[in-house]
């Protein structure tokens, strides 16, 4: 079957590093750029950082730039987003969603891309 399975995710104190993955079953993220969004409790989900197709080019929001990296690894079919330095306001659900270059670094959290992950939760404490 096709989909998109998220992992990673935990309680951890502030400060303290995560790291997710997506992993793809049913089909190879060669071609599709990857993007993580997380939805806060009691707010909308929002945009965190992107990916190309080729890896070549990534894209953070602002509020997790310079704590946050996006890599990928075709050969496990499998994108990462690793946490650093984390805050109590990064707790949430992350998705990550699969689609086109250009649509994938619009960072639009209700498009209809091609395949959505279930989420994996976050949570920051103190």
């Amino acid at each position: 079957q096709v989909q998109l399975v998220e992992s990673g995710g935990g309680l951890v104190q502030a400060g303290g590093s995560l790291r997710l993955s997506c992993a793809a079953s049913g089909f190879t993220l060669d071609n599709y750029a990857i993007g993580w969004f997380r939805q806060a409790p009691g707010k909308g989900r929002e945009g965190v950082s992107c990916i190309s197709s080729s890896g070549g080019r990534t894209s953070y929001a602002d509020s997790v730039k310079g704590r946050f990296t996006i890599s990928r690894d075709n050969a496990k079919n499998t994108v990462y987003l690793e946490m650093n330095s984390l805050k109590p306001e990064d707790t949430a659900v992350y998705y990550c969603a699969a689609g086109g270059d250009y649509t994938i670094a619009l960072m639009i959290p209700t498009y209809e891309y091609d395949y959505w992950g279930q989420g994996t939760q976050v949570t920051v404490s103190s």
